[in-house]
């Protein structure tokens, strides 16, 4: 199967070409190896290429939860605490930087390659403006276009996140 572009999700046998934080090429999968592969990283997933989710609840899930340290687990668990579990944390500046970061690992697991602010707390705003994933103040239709940026997730076919790529960074894989 050749190129498909539907909407703004490439399917079938296709794949894109990176170069830098920007998208050099669209294509079919073997044109673009014919043409790129003695010079660029081949990566092969089998799954469908999209602009990745945007999670509209990101200042929630970022300055109303706290996504516990894996040190903290016998503790407090692995899922991220809210309500009274959180108001019974001490949360300086430095635990609100960390917890953030660590929910955003957690976003880019889902495939998420933009959110919904705003986010008021200092360490948090600044964990997100270096993670990479684009701000929006709504979600808004984003497409994958040469020139423009490669920033995108691949799903498998059960829906899970194979791979999520911010400004030509793969920051996400399943193993």
């Amino acid at each position: 199967m050749g190129d498909v572009l539907i909407g703004d999700v490439l399917t079938g046998d296709s794949g894109v070409v990176v170069d830098g934080s920007h998208i050099a090429a669209i294509g079919p999968y073997d044109e673009l190896a014919t043409a790129y592969g003695d010079r660029a990283r081949l990566r092969e997933w089998d799954g469908t290429l999209t602009p990745g989710r945007h999670e509209p609840h990101g200042a929630a899930l970022l300055e109303a939860a706290y996504h516990p340290d894996p040190r903290e687990a016998d503790e407090l668990g692995t899922e991220p605490l809210t309500g009274e579990a959180l108001a019974a944390l001490h949360m300086t500046e430095a635990r609100w930087g960390a917890s953030a970061r660590r929910g955003l690992q957690r976003l880019l697991a889902t495939g998420t390659t933009a959110l919904t602010g705003p986010f008021t707390r200092p360490a948090v705003r600044t964990a997100v403006q270096r993670s990479g994933l684009e701000e929006l103040p709504t979600p808004r239709p984003r497409t994958l276009h040469v020139g423009g940026p490669a920033t995108f997730a691949i799903f498998a076919p059960d829906g899970t996140t194979l791979a999520t790529v911010l400004a030509g960074r793969l920051l996400h894989r399943r193993h």
